[in-house]
């Protein structure tokens, strides 16, 4: 059975979209047959993989939705063992389409049924949001991966996201678990950043990887050219990163 991850956060621009692109390139830089599933309307982790949502004709709503088999929705991204679910714009209405479907926050875990063995790895990519979308991805999931902005409010907001992933646990996904914390966009340059490093690893504990995702142009830039950061700039800092985060992540299991 493959380890199923969502990375979520209700807050946007915590690198999210971020994280699961260059989690899934550096899991498939490693042998890891890996699944990139993007829940996320703005379908930016479709983008981040070379493929223009405008051009998507099938997506994942239309799996969810609709019904129709995962498998013919896959497509083959740029990196051998790197497949992805993709997002495009017909998401954006999906939650209220449904709100009067049977089990609908169970959609995303049966549609996955088919093609959950053929993988290692499969990294979801959650809205900003804790809607239909997110729950859907929390019930399917093995565990939650949770990125954190090193600013000042880096903890603001968190206590809805935990309350929810209880709530999943209780009522919907027994084994559901937190993967781990990552702190995103560190500058080592301000205090600031240590001192949110400290409160957040004092807040959850053991939980918060080792590795801290550093503020890194290159890393900014590989989105609007369509690629991880490892095949736009492979020396960079925010490469060396994500490659120690995943080293970590694979650690765990």
């Amino acid at each position: 059975m493959p380890k199923m991850i969502a990375v979520a956060n209700q807050k946007g621009g915590v690198g999210k979209t971020t994280t699961a692109i260059n989690v899934s390139a550096c899991l498939a830089e490693l042998g890891k047959k890996t699944l990139l599933i993007d829940t996320d309307p703005q379908a930016n982790a479709t983008s981040g993989l070379g493929f223009d949502p405008k051009q998507v004709e099938k997506s994942i709503y239309h799996v969810i939705v609709d019904g129709m088999a995962a498998a013919d929705v896959i497509l083959t991204a740029e990196m051998e063992y790197l497949n992805l679910l993709p997002a495009n714009h017909d998401l954006i209405g999906a939650e209220v389409e449904m709100a009067s479907l049977i089990a609908r926050e169970s959609r995303l875990k049966s549609s996955l049924k088919d093609i959950r063995d053929r993988y290692d790895y499969i990294i979801i990519d959650c809205p900003p949001s804790l809607g239909l979308l997110t729950l859907n991805t929390l019930t399917a999931c093995d565990s939650v991966l949770i990125p954190i902005q090193c600013e000042y409010y880096a903890l603001e907001g968190l206590g809805q996201l935990l309350k929810t992933i209880i709530l999943v646990r209780d009522n919907l996904n027994p084994k559901l678990e937190i993967e781990g914390v990552l702190l995103t966009m560190q500058d080592r340059r301000v205090k600031l950043s240590y001192r949110v490093i400290s409160e957040v690893r004092n807040f959850f504990k053991g939980e918060v990887y080792k590795t801290a995702i550093p503020r890194n142009v290159r890393l900014s830039e590989a989105p609007s050219f369509g690629k991880p950061v490892i095949l736009y700039d492979n020396s960079s800092s925010g490469a060396q990163a994500y490659r120690e985060l995943t080293k970590e992540i694979v650690a765990n299991e």
